[in-house]
């Protein structure tokens, strides 16, 4: 681990302090400061109501989310029909109550701001 003080703490997702896994995915947590940010990894295929909703128990994300796509490509749809999709550059903000997968043959990666302290929990 690298150096940590009173004032100082530097930390690194090789080394994440908690590891959500799941079918064709993972979520990395790393608290720093009263702040948890999380990294996703989805593998082609992969969908938040099949692969994550199924094993919570919850029919769509309820977790608020603001991140950033580190690479690949993401679908999200809003219960209301709204549809988006976030390319690697792209900050974005998405509301409860939603669902989201992978578009095409690139793994996902992308960083969470907020929601991680919650994502892919049971009722999350």
């Amino acid at each position: 681990m690298l150096p940590s003080y009173d004032d100082l703490l530097i930390k690194r997702f090789e080394q994440p302090d908690e590891v959500r896994t799941f079918e064709k995915g993972r979520f990395e947590t790393v608290k720093v400061g009263s702040m948890t940010i999380g990294r996703a990894s989805y593998e082609p295929g992969w969908k938040w109501s099949e692969h994550v909703g199924a094993v919570t128990g919850a029919a769509f994300c309820e977790v608020e989310h603001v991140g950033m796509v580190l690479s690949g490509c993401a679908a999200c749809r809003m219960q209301d029909g709204r549809y988006y999709e976030m390319r690697a550059g792209d900050l974005f903000y998405i509301g409860p109550v939603h669902d989201s997968w992978v578009v095409g043959q690139e793994p996902y990666v992308s960083l969470h701001f907020l929601g991680a302290e919650h994502y892919a929990q049971p009722n999350g």
